[in-house]
């Protein structure tokens, strides 16, 4: 994967400079691996890390794939299927390995290596250091995705997949059928594998731009590829049903708009990610940057599905960069690879070069040696805003098993333990058909008669809420009993 197709465009990079570039690239990985071992608890802050870990250890468990929901009471036995199978299995491995700090360690280890091969990949055009330096800046933008949950298998991948398509578009190329297996990997791990067939799909705009109508053959070889994308993404437990359930998320959920990630860029709540786009546009507008129509379309993409939906923050500024580098080396040569590589090396690249093999070495050790350490002396767990334990140990003692009312935060830990949810993480395919909309209503000014409705519809006698939920004055005046409480949690019963 780390070796780059010979191209007639490349950098003729010599061996030594070679290294010194994997050098750098490896500095770029320790310095975020560095910043998340400390700050490794924030990794485990999404309440959806819980039920994603549950969902992984009942398949082990069971060794079958469900298809329908058995984690909730309200929405019991309807269609509910586990799209993302693979990254909840290797989530729950981690659990079961180590406790939270293996499910910490994992999510580390993924975003370096993203980290990596965004460096090694930026490097093939633009010096190392800039190369280096420019993707510790995106690694830092695109922070809030850095959370344990089965999407962060993919951003791996999806370096990879955007490089090698656009470099083969570039090149002239057919498109490495050897990616096939990596999109089908991707199909497995997580719901955004629709997201492959589009950036196929630009960079086979790309190639029709350089080429137009004048190698019937080669474009042929595309379209063959486009095709079988979505048939190498049917290798899944649930068929071609994965790729609808991701169709209904982007197409009428009603829960879309009051899921934090699914709101669209707030300049105001987001301002270190506001100036970067700020500086990416006036960087385009005063440079007169060339890049062709193509990868302006992706550019414009990238950047609206960021702008509708900030989790896809990671589209538009690790892909972008990716697209745009062999433009950037080719109109200011003095930022390119081929500059650098004709460069007499200094004496820390010497260094390094000529102890290659001894550093690559000490760096793997380092890193062995600094997890083992981690796990054994460095315990991390979620706060007890997503997990709610001293409120479920009071519930537990109390024994209170009734159907529940809780809030969304709290759906995951629920799962996690055991306890029917009334609502949850997974309303991609669950909590429609009004239910969302009147879950959110039960918290507006005047929601009391939605949440009197609810109570009794649902028979619920027992409720688990966030210090902050907005529904907690309406339990007071229904007259029900505030059984416990504290800094995260309330929990209400019915008063009978």
């Amino acid at each position: 994967m780390l070796q780059i197709q010979a191209s007639r465009e490349a950098p003729p990079l010599i061996d030594d400079a070679r290294r010194a570039r994997l050098v750098f690239c490896l500095v770029a990985a320790g310095v975020m691996a560095a910043a998340l071992l400390a700050l490794a608890a924030s990794l485990l802050q999404d309440p959806d890390s819980w039920w994603h870990i549950k969902v992984g250890q009942d398949i082990l468990a069971s060794r079958a794939f469900p298809t329908i929901d058995t984690y909730s009471y309200t929405f019991a036995g309807h269609p509910w299927i586990a799209k993302e199978w693979l990254g909840q299995v290797l989530l729950a491995l981690a659990y079961d390995a180590a406790d939270w700090s293996g499910v910490a360690l994992l999510t580390i280890a993924m975003v370096v290596l993203t980290v990596f091969l965004m460096s090694w990949h930026l490097g093939v055009w633009l010096k190392p250091t800039l190369a280096a330096g420019l993707t510790i800046v995106l690694a830092l933008l695109i922070d809030p995705v850095y959370i344990a949950r089965p999407h962060i298998f993919t951003l791996p991948i999806i370096v990879v997949w955007t490089a090698y398509l656009f470099d083969a578009a570039r090149n002239e190329q057919a498109p490495p059928l050897w990616l096939l297996p990596l999109l089908c990997l991707w199909a497995n791990l997580h719901a955004t594998f629709t997201f492959g067939f589009v950036i196929a799909a630009f960079a086979g705009l790309d190639l029709l731009m350089r080429i137009r109508l004048s190698n019937p053959a080669l474009l042929a070889k595309w379209v063959a590829f486009g095709l079988l994308c979505p048939l190498v993404s049917l290798l899944n437990p649930y068929g071609v049903k994965a790729i609808l359930a991701t169709f209904t998320v982007a197409h009428g959920n009603e829960a879309v708009p009051y899921i934090m990630e699914w709101r669209p860029f707030n300049a105001s709540e987001h301002g270190f990610q506001e100036m970067a786009l700020l500086t990416v546009f006036f960087g385009l507008l005063v440079s007169r940057l060339q890049i062709g129509w193509a990868k302006a379309l992706f550019l414009v993409f990238t950047l609206h599905i960021y702008l509708t939906h900030i989790r896809f923050i990671y589209l538009f500024f690790l892909l972008v960069p990716i697209v745009l580098a062999v433009e950037v080396a080719q109109q200011y040569p003095a930022l390119s690879a081929r500059k650098w590589a004709e460069e007499k090396r200094d004496g820390l690249e010497q260094f390094f070069v000529r102890r290659f093999r001894q550093v690559w070495g000490g760096i793997a050790v380092l890193l062995v040696l600094a997890s083992a350490a981690f796990i054994a002396t460095y315990p991390v767990a979620p706060s007890q805003k997503t997990s709610a334990k001293n409120a479920l140990a009071f519930a537990q003692t109390r024994n209170l098993s009734a159907n529940l009312l809780n809030s969304y935060d709290f759906g995951g830990t629920l799962i996690f333990h055991g306890i029917k949810t009334f609502i949850d993480g997974r309303t991609d395919q669950l909590f429609l058909n009004g239910f969302a909309k009147a879950d959110e209503q039960m918290g507006r000014s005047g929601g009391k008669p939605v949440l009197q409705a609810q109570l009794d519809k649902y028979a619920i006698d027992w409720a688990l809420l966030t210090a902050d939920d907005s529904r907690i004055p309406f339990f007071d005046e229904l007259g029900w009993k505030r059984a416990y409480t504290d800094d995260y949690a309330v929990i209400y019963m019915r008063d009978h």
